[in-house]
């Protein structure tokens, strides 16, 4: 009997023991983890005051969020008598290992921080990043999400974006839009130039400065080829292009000017029988 006792008194204590450090454990996580919130909250409305991007933002409180998450767990370990200094080192190893299996993620995650900073562009910029054409629909951790023109979202890796060459159509006022007018080899070619430059120019959307330009650009069998290029915003960078080639083939046509048409010249030579 006096053994039961004594090891009923053992369960007791250690029951006691144990419980009181399992409550005082969840109530640390809890407490711990509200003011990790609360943290997490201020900093929001500070960056939000000072008027930071909100991708950069998100970078900043998620760092924030996991830095002190990792110093909870660490206080709960060393308060349950675990030596840190262990656990410390044991996830330093892992942090090496997982850096060293996953150095694309990282890359892309660094690269991602300097496309914050540098900021090339922004969401809703139409750009050609990576060998991808669209809008910018978000700049994440590790991979930008572009809309293509023709409704594809492209993900891409941050890293290819930032170590390609980026070109951002947003952010000049306009950009040049580049069509050809192929001329018949017959057609006076300075009365068609005068003509475009002037009908051109009527084109909704296409900017009076800088002005319509009409050269030729190069010369086929068929006859010489004009280079057409009116100014427009970004914007209607389509929309002129159509309009435009549509102005081309109905103003000259309207004008008389002939069709190209490919022109062979047969050469016959005769033979005499001796």
């Amino acid at each position: 009997m006096d053994n039961v006792g004594q090891y009923q008194q053992l369960a007791v204590t250690y029951a006691t023991e144990y419980g009181t450090k399992l409550v005082a454990v969840i109530l640390f996580w809890l407490v711990g983890r509200w003011l990790i919130g609360m943290v997490g909250r201020m900093l929001q409305g500070v960056l939000e005051r000072q008027k930071v991007d909100p991708t950069l933002m998100r970078y900043i409180g998620n760092f924030v969020s996991v830095t002190l998450n990792i110093v909870l767990v660490v206080a709960i370990l060393g308060y349950c008598g675990i030596q840190t200094t262990t656990f410390a080192a044991l996830v330093a190893g892992v942090g090496i290992a997982i850096g060293a299996a996953w150095g694309g993620l990282l890359a892309n995650l660094a690269a991602g921080i300097f496309l914050i900073v540098l900021h090339p562009f922004k969401v809703g910029d139409f750009v050609t990043a990576a060998g991808v054409t669209g809008t910018i629909k978000e700049i994440g951790l590790f991979i930008t999400s572009i809309n293509t023109p023709d409704n594809v979202l492209a993900m891409v890796g941050n890293n290819k974006i930032f170590s390609d060459t980026i070109q951002n159509f947003s952010t000049n006022a306009f950009r040049r839009v580049e069509m050809k007018c192929q001329l018949s080899g017959e057609a006076d070619h300075v009365a068609a130039m005068l003509l475009l430059r002037e009908k051109l120019a009527q084109v909704a959307n296409v900017l009076p400065d800088p002005q319509v330009q009409v050269e030729i650009l190069e010369f086929t069998l068929l006859g010489p080829v004009l280079a057409v290029r009116p100014f427009c915003h970004n914007d209607h960078y389509w929309q002129v292009y159509f309009d435009g080639n549509k102005m081309i083939r109905e103003s000259l046509a309207a004008a008389g000017f002939p069709a190209p048409m490919p022109v062979q010249t047969v050469m016959l030579q005769k033979q005499f029988a001796c």
